[in-house]
């Protein structure tokens, strides 16, 4: 019997685009001999829709389509199993599923959100739990970690917008402490969404009113210069990791943008006015200009290894991550950037050199899923309590005077 797998991806976030294309790539190489697929996307007003119409990316050039064509449906526990059920009228039960697979970038579902939803419904899924979401997320609660780590970073300062909205002189200051230039960032976006460099003061006050308009925390670090970006990424759990090749990326700016990780070099035809080329377009991240393997140096390679896996294991990560580092060329020191808990494409394209097809990476990566809720299953997680006994046999009569208070 085929094991049903709900892959989950769209979402209200403004890496809405990015997850498409990294869920149907992923669809497309899910083994269909093992797997039944069953493509749950949520659009960006949070309405959740299913359909074999789905798999096909063209469709997303028109949401008309996709409302017409598609169920609009809720994922519920039910019974000891878990279903889609029809949203209108008649509310049937199309299909139900055994395991969630979250391909969701950024804000609403790398997030610990959809995480969240899926383990309070008791369903297995795929990738990090809630915790290890929201601090791969969460650039500041990620830097924070690092640091009781004593992971090797770059200086950094973090601001609420309401902080800079009320006294912003005295955040200027603190940026101030760090050294031109500075790259500023919306906390919690991905996808290189909202981040501009800033060389001088004028720089640094539109590169924050940017960021801002994205988030209200925002992170600000001291750029490398003689910089070589470098990535890897990790397989597993806490409990074992494995590791790809190293890539180094290749960019034409002071970072990677939104439009050479996507648009550069995959210029497909756009329908709709939708924001990505579709077919014979965009390959996600898999499309942006690398070198593989990096051509680094094996005691920096043994480095990034080392500080990947401590990072990995630090934020209880699961499933598959890809980490970002940086080199400064001229001091050769290596700093960790950030990690990416569901990352664009899944990183498929750092596992082939080592000979490990995309299919078998999801593969791995479903296997750690069900192991993990195993894992969930086996710890206590309630108790059997006597602490209502007063409020039953007549206890309850005391809550009247509380009824008429709250009423």
């Amino acid at each position: 019997m085929k094991i049903k797998v709900g892959v989950i991806y769209g979402g209200e976030t403004v890496e809405h685009e990015v997850s498409i294309i990294s869920a149907i790539q992923a669809i497309n190489k899910l083994d269909q001999e093992k797997y039944e697929i069953i493509p749950i996307y949520i659009t960006k007003d949070r309405e959740w829709y299913t359909g074999n119409m789905l798999k096909d990316i063209e469709i997303y050039s028109d949401m008309n389509l996709i409302k017409k064509y598609g169920k609009n449906v809720i994922l519920y526990a039910k019974d000891g199993s878990f279903v889609l059920q029809n949203k209108k009228f008649p509310k049937n039960i199309i299909t139900d599923i055994d395991i969630a697979f979250p391909i969701m970038h950024g804000t609403n579902g790398e997030d610990g959100v959809i995480q969240g939803y899926l383990q309070a419904i008791g369903i297995p899924f795929v990738g990090g739990n809630i915790y290890a979401s929201v601090v791969g997320q969460d650039k500041v609660f990620m830097k924070d970690i690092f640091e009781k780590e004593k992971l090797p970073m770059t200086k950094y300062t973090w601001f609420y917008d309401c902080d800079y909205k009320n006294d912003s002189e005295s955040v200027i200051k603190e940026i101030k402490k760090l050294k031109y230039p500075v790259i500023v960032k919306p906390a919690t976006t991905g996808s290189s969404i909202g981040i501009k460099v800033a060389d001088n003061d004028k720089e640094l006050t539109e590169a924050i009113d940017n960021a801002i308009s994205y988030d209200n925390k925002i992170l600000v670090e001291e750029v490398v210069t003689d910089l070589k970006e470098v990535n890897i990424s990790v397989v597993g759990n806490y409990e074992h990791q494995k590791l790809s090749v190293i890539e180094e990326v290749i960019s034409g700016n002071k970072f990677l943008t939104y439009d050479e990780k996507y648009i550069q070099g995959n210029k497909g035809k756009l329908k709709g006015g939708f924001k990505y080329p579709v077919k014979g377009g965009s390959k996600g991240m898999a499309s942006a200009n690398r070198k593989i393997p990096a051509e680094i140096p094996d005691k920096q390679k043994k480095e990034i290894e080392e500080i990947a896996t401590k990072a990995f294991k630090a934020l209880g990560s699961a499933g598959t991550c890809r980490i970002d580092f940086l080199i400064d060329e001229k001091s050769k020191k290596v700093y960790i950037n950030e990690i990416n808990s569901i990352p664009g494409s899944l990183a498929y394209y750092l596992w082939e050199p080592l000979g490990v097809s995309y299919s078998e990476l999801l593969d791995d990566m479903i296997n750690i899923g069900i192991k993990d809720y195993k894992r969930r299953l086996s710890k206590t997680y309630t108790f059997d309590t006597n602490i209502l006994k007063g409020f039953t046999n007549g206890g309850l009569k005391g809550l009247k005077g509380v009824k008429g208070k709250l009423g």
